[in-house]
């Protein structure tokens, strides 16, 4: 029975399946060679002796690396056979199939090895299915260098031994356990000695005197670099000084061990002297000398590192620091200066984004300082950590473009305020009326900027209703045709049960034409935009960039382009403020930034997924209504009152230019107005109970008392008095203390002198 472990070689492994071809292989070659010369089309005959030429080396390739093969095989054979020949105990080397490669006397007339091909096949007479006990041992070998395991047989007792003899050779002993070597009469020719529990040598055989050259009392006479390690590649001093030697060492009785040496095995490039456990620990390991050069590292390193070698760089080429330099860190850490010797790294390499974190110690060898680095994969962790600055650097910017809205929308509400009480002396002859329309119109785009920003910062005011996505994307897909233009073709695929979602309809018509703006953008030559809506339903948690979708339904409109995509290393930046890929002066950076602060304010989610030269897709999901009864308008229309032009309002402002505006307006109305910069200001002359109120107008958001908290104390002494309240944030902002005062209305800014008006008028007509 045949078992499979060891060293894949893949190119030894081809050539041994394609030899029994090589013949084939040659002769396809020669006849394609001689077809060359028969056919009348050069191209065809260029094509037919490149054909040969392959065929043909690929035939000798196959000759060349099975005649390595074979003198490899037959070198290994016969130093196996110098050494094991005459030994007493049966002896055999297989490859790692488990194939027979030489077997010694004492083994072919112990266990007929001479006429089996596979070494299960030359112990099945001797031991009751030998293949798994095989194959566990040659496992154990393959890790720890060697291997034995104690075998009851009808036989008696056998001991079944095995170590690593080359890259995929093993070498195995069978011996019987009343049998084992005794002292000076064992005949072994494989230096063996017997070592006490102290590493006391006990007895040597004559092999390894001959070896030695003297007899020695203890191991470090022997080994230079202690400790000994079986399975492992050590120097030994010999008489004619320090040589390489595998050592195998199997337990004896009574705490001795017996050590067999095979000399003369090279060390290979990982394991040089006494480091050789490095490749054995699962945890990443470097050996550094303190210049920061690479001496020795194992597999977990290398595969934490994405390199197939790195003995001979230096740390700086695998690694770079994240703010100090990597040169001085490791002098340090070799001179013991500091606390706890640790840093984390950026790990250079193009597959993926990997850090590490590095802890150093120092160690000594042959009187030099040298440095054991430990990696610990800190990938997940900096990746939090960049993802927590990302969240605090994007509620920064939201505070920054809601407080810049605020401002904005006050300075907007008087200019535009101004521009209205100037319209209403000049008519359409006069030269002035160009003028000021212009700037009405330029304060209106303006308005509309900052709602922009208003929109990424969530705090604009929202009119949610109940809608069907398919009847709006109906109505908008007009002007959308218009916004693509000719080269862009425009489809729609909906599910045709959609289900119905509440949302704010300008502000979702806003969405999606950003959204299609957008992957227009991306396509100059034209190509194919798909906007495609269907319900999902999520059963568990989603989790994606740094986002939970809780459990539910929802709608999903994904708008997809065929442009050039979107780098990896800008994807996440697509949704930040004045972030664009346009050149100066083709984008502002608020598009999709907009689209996202309007998903995110509805309650919904936006993903963006995409591959370079593959086109993007934008999804957004959105919370499906769950109301089953009949849809029903989310607002009752608004009640027609008289119009009243006289009475008395009370103006809070703080900001003296849209305080005179909102004066002037509403005195033109016939109104009479109370002026008041400050909530303290409005108090102290509302302590006039002479004085009569029919309306508060005030701002939301001023210094000291707001007016929310002036408003409430008003009331309690003028409780019949109507409200209205201006800002340049959203109504939801203060909304919860809003709800708490009776009779009262909301404004947003900016306005115009006709809102302004018309506002104050409905109150003042519920009040009447």
């Amino acid at each position: 029975m045949a078992f499979t472990t060891g060293t894949v070689l893949p190119l030894r492994d081809a050539a041994a399946r394609i030899k029994p071809r090589a013949g084939a292989v040659l002769a396809a070659g020669l006849v394609f060679g001689a077809a060359a010369v028969f056919l009348p089309d050069p191209t065809l005959q260029i094509a037919s002796v490149f054909t040969a030429a392959i065929l043909v080396m690929s035939a000798l390739w196959i000759g060349i690396v099975n005649a390595a093969e074979a003198r490899f095989r037959k070198a290994l054979v016969d130093a196996a056979s110098d050494f094991l020949a005459e030994d007493a105990t049966p002896a055999i080397l297989t490859g790692r199939n488990g194939d027979i490669q030489f077997a010694n006397r004492a083994a072919m007339t112990a266990f007929s090895a001479d006429e089996a091909t596979t070494l299960a096949g030359a112990l099945k007479h001797a031991v009751a299915n030998p293949g798994p006990i095989l194959y566990r041992l040659e496992s154990r070998a393959q890790v720890r260098g060697s291997a034995h395991e104690d075998v009851v047989t009808r036989a008696g007792h056998l001991r079944i031994s095995v170590h690593r003899a080359a890259a995929d050779r093993y070498v195995w002993r069978i011996e019987k356990s009343a049998d084992r070597p005794l002292r000076e009469a064992d005949p072994v020719p494989l230096p063996m000695l017997t070592v006490g529990r102290g590493g006391a040598v006990l007895f040597m055989n004559t092999a390894a005197r001959q070896l030695v050259g003297e007899r020695v009392r203890s191991l470090d006479r022997i080994f230079p670099r202690l400790p000994l390690r079986s399975g492992q590649i050590n120097d030994i001093t010999t008489s004619e000084g320090l040589k390489p030697c595998l050592v195998v060492e199997l337990e004896g009785v009574a705490g001795r061990r017996e050590v067999f040496l095979l000399p003369g095995v090279a060390p290979t490039e990982r394991q040089p002297d006494g480091w050789a456990f490095f490749d054995e620990l699962p945890v990443p390991l470097l050996k550094l000398a303190r210049t920061g050069e690479v001496q020795i590292s194992n597999r977990p390193a290398r595969d934490l590192l994405g390199v197939e070698g790195c003995c001979g760089k230096t740390l700086s080429e695998l690694m770079e620091g994240l703010g100090r330099s990597i040169p001085d860190w490791l002098e340090d850490a070799a001179k013991g200066r500091g606390g706890v010797q640790s840093e984390f790294l950026r790990v250079r390499r193009d597959d993926r984004e990997t850090f590490v974190q590095v802890t150093l110690n120092r160690a000594t060898e042959a009187g030099e300082t040298v440095l054991i680095a430990v990696l610990n994969d800190a990938t997940k962790l900096k990746t939090l950590e960049g993802q927590f600055v990302q969240s605090q650097k994007m509620q920064a910017i939201r505070q920054l473009a809601g407080g810049v809205a605020h401002d904005f929308n006050n300075l907007l509400t008087a200019i535009a305020g101004h521009c209205d009480l100037l319209l209403l002396r000049h008519d359409q002859g006069d030269p002035d009326y160009g003028d000021l329309i212009q700037i009405n119109q330029n304060a209106n785009r303006a308005a509309a900027l900052v709602g922009q920003l208003l929109a990424y910062s969530r705090k604009q005011t929202l009119r949610p209703e109940v809608m069907d996505l398919r009847d709006m994307l109906s109505d908008l897909t007009h002007l959308l045709n218009r916004l693509v233009g000719e080269r862009v073709i425009l489809s729609l695929s909906h599910d045709p049960t959609l289900w119905s979602i509440r949302a704010d309809k300008r502000q979702l018509e806003q969405v999606l034409m950003n959204l299609v703006v957008n992957a227009r953008d991306a396509m100059p030559e034209g190509g194919d935009i798909r906007i495609a809506t269907e319900n999902v339903t999520f059963d568990e948690p989603l989790r994606r960039d740094r986002a939970v979708v809780a459990p539910g339904r929802y709608v999903r409109v994904s708008v997809s382009d065929e442009g050039a995509g979107i780098a990896p290393d800008k994807i996440q930046k697509v949704f930040e403020p004045f972030f664009t890929t346009k050149r100066t002066g083709e984008g502002t950076g608020l598009g999709l930034s907009t689209a996202y602060g309007i998903v995110k304010q509805t309650g919904g989610f936006i993903f963006a997924d995409s591959q370079p030269g593959e086109g993007t897709v934008f999804q957004v999901l959105l919370p499906a209504y769950e109301s089953a009864g009949p849809q029903e308008a989310e607002t009752a229309p608004p009640a027609q009152f008289a119009s009243k032009t006289d009475g008395v309002v009370l103006l809070v402002e703080d900001e003296a230019p849209v305080r005179a505006f909102a004066s002037r307006a509403l005195q033109l109305r016939g109104m009479t107005v109370l002026e008041a910069d400050s909530a303290e200001a409005a108090l102290e002359l509302l302590e006039d109970a002479t004085l009569e109120v029919d309306v508060f107008v005030s701002d939301v958001v001023m210094p000291g008392i707001d007016g929310p908290a002036w408003v409430l104390q008003a009331l309690e002494k003028r409780p019949k008095t109507q409200v209205v309240f201006m800002s340049g944030y959203a109504e939801e902002a203060f909304g919860e203390i809003q709800s708490r005062i009776p009779n009262s209305t909301f404004l947003p800014k900016p306005f115009s002198l006709t809102e302004l008006t018309e506002t104050v008028q409905n109150q003042l007509s519920r009040d009447g």
